[in-house]
């Protein structure tokens, strides 16, 4: 049996929303957002974030580019005490301009394909894992991979709250709520 994971969405969850983060310019923290990663690191989570990230598809952004805000990102957190264990990043779109990125694919959410290469990765155990965003998608790719599943209402969360086909298991605020409500519940099940 692997360890549980924490897996985050970026924007939105982590980081503000900004329709198509394209430059480190523009990367903020959301409030409590680090505090919550440390909490999760501390308490024993691999902490994940995985991410869709179109932007590359739709030529906004290069991997080059996405992998120096993730750089930054990770620096961020480090110097407030928070660690990433691991960034999953999914490029493509099945309408995309940019043609080598253009295709359905198994790690797009809402599909389960960047949760599953990190259990495998990293030797996960998803049963006992918690999947955390700001959108459907995001729920369903942690339903699928068999996690608990907490939308916040950051970023797009409030908006999709009503867009919901099945209720995830908990609703929070923000990341900080978020990381109590899987700290209690872990608790509970000791």
């Amino acid at each position: 049996m692997g360890r549980p994971a924490v897996f985050l969405d970026r924007d939105g969850t982590i980081v503000r929303e900004v329709d198509y983060l394209r430059s480190v310019r523009n990367l903020r923290l959301l409030p409590g957002a680090a505090e919550a990663i440390r909490r999760l690191n501390r308490a024993g989570y691999a902490v994940v974030i995985a991410t869709n990230q179109s932007g590359i598809a739709r030529g906004l952004l290069t991997e080059d580019d996405l992998k120096g805000i993730h750089g930054t990102l990770i620096q961020r957190l480090a110097k407030r005490g928070a660690r990433i264990d691991a960034i999953y990043y999914c490029p493509h779109h099945p309408e995309a301009p940019v043609e080598r990125y253009r295709r359905r694919c198994r790690c797009r959410k809402p599909q389960s394909g960047m949760l599953a290469r990190a259990a495998r990765d990293l030797e996960l155990d998803l049963a006992r894992s918690v999947a955390v965003g700001d959108s459907a998608r995001d729920i369903e790719a942690g339903r699928r991979s068999g996690c608990r599943t907490v939308l916040v209402r950051t970023g797009y969360g409030a908006e999709a709250e009503a867009d919901l086909r099945e209720a995830p298991d908990h609703i929070a605020s923000n990341l900080s709520e978020a990381a109590s409500w899987i700290l209690r519940r872990a608790k509970r099940t000791e």
